[in-house]
C-alpha cells in the first residue's frame, strides 16, 4: 500500500487525474440527489408567478445590474436571519431563471425585502439613495421613471417561462399582460418587483 502512494505521489498527471476523479465524484453525490428532491423544484405552497408587471421590473432588475450589488440569498447563519430574516430556501426560486443568488453584497439582501418599506420609498432611493440613505453608495437610477414598460414583449416572455420552466401562467394571464403594463413606467416595474421579494416565505403571496 505504501509504495501504491508512494507511485501516485511521484507521477503528477496520475496524481491530477485521481483528484479530478474524487472532487468528481464528491461533487456527483452532492448535486445529484438534489435534482430529485421534492423541496429543492417545487415551489412553496402558497407562491404565484410573478405578475407581468413584476416579471417585467425583474428582467429591468437584471438589466441595470442590480444583482451584482444585491444578492437574493440569506445563509442559514444567525446574523443573517437575525439581519434579514428566515433564510432561503431553494423551493423559493423553482421559477428563477436565471436564479439571483450570489454572495457579493455591496448593498443589502434583499431576499426579503417585499412589504418592507412603502411603494413611495422604493421609488425615493431608486431615484436618489443618498436622500433616504446618506451613507449610500448606490448610484441613482432616475431615467427609470421616464423610461415605459414595452407592452409587446411580455406575453412572449410569459410564455417561454411557462412552456420552458414550468410556471403556471393562464391563457388568460398571457392575454391580460400587455394592458397589465401599459402606461407603467420600467421605475413602476422594479418597485413591484421588489415588493414581491420574499412575500412566499412570509406567507403573504
Amino acid at each position: 500500500m505504501q509504495l501504491n502512494h508512494e507511485i501516485i505521489e511521484k507521477n503528477t498527471g496520475l496524481l491530477v487525474i485521481l483528484i479530478v476523479v474524487a472532487i468528481s465524484f464528491a461533487t456527483l453525490v452532492e448535486i445529484v440527489p438534489l435534482i430529485y428532491t421534492k423541496e429543492v423544484n417545487q415551489p412553496l405552497p402558497n407562491m404565484k408567478p410573478w405578475t407581468a408587471l413584476e416579471l417585467e421590473g425583474r428582467d429591468i432588475y437584471i438589466r441595470e445590474g442590480c444583482h451584482v450589488c444585491h444578492t437574493q440569498m440569506v445563509r442559514p447563519l444567525r446574523a443573517e436571519v437575525e439581519r434579514y430574516g428566515p433564510y432561503s430556501r431553494a423551493a423559493e426560486s423553482a421559477w428563477d431563471h436565471p436564479f439571483l443568488w450570489g454572495s457579493k453584497r455591496t448593498g443589502p439582501d434583499l431576499a426579503r425585502v417585499g412589504g418592507r418599506y412603502s411603494d413611495d420609498w422604493q421609488r425615493e432611493h431608486l431615484i436618489n439613495p443618498q436622500s433616504l440613505v446618506p451613507e449610500s453608495v448606490m448610484p441613482s437610477f432616475a431615467w427609470l421613471a421616464k423610461n415605459d414598460v414595452n407592452p409587446g414583449e411580455v406575453q412572449a416572455k410569459m410564455r417561454l417561462f411557462r412552456d420552458h420552466f414550468g410556471v403556471p401562467y393562464s391563457d388568460a394571464d398571457i392575454a391580460g399582460a400587455p394592458d397589465a403594463v401599459q402606461g407603467k413606467t420600467e421605475l413602476d416595474a422594479v418597485v413591484a418587483y421588489l415588493q414581491q421579494l420574499g412575500t412566499a416565505m412570509k406567507g403573504q403571496r
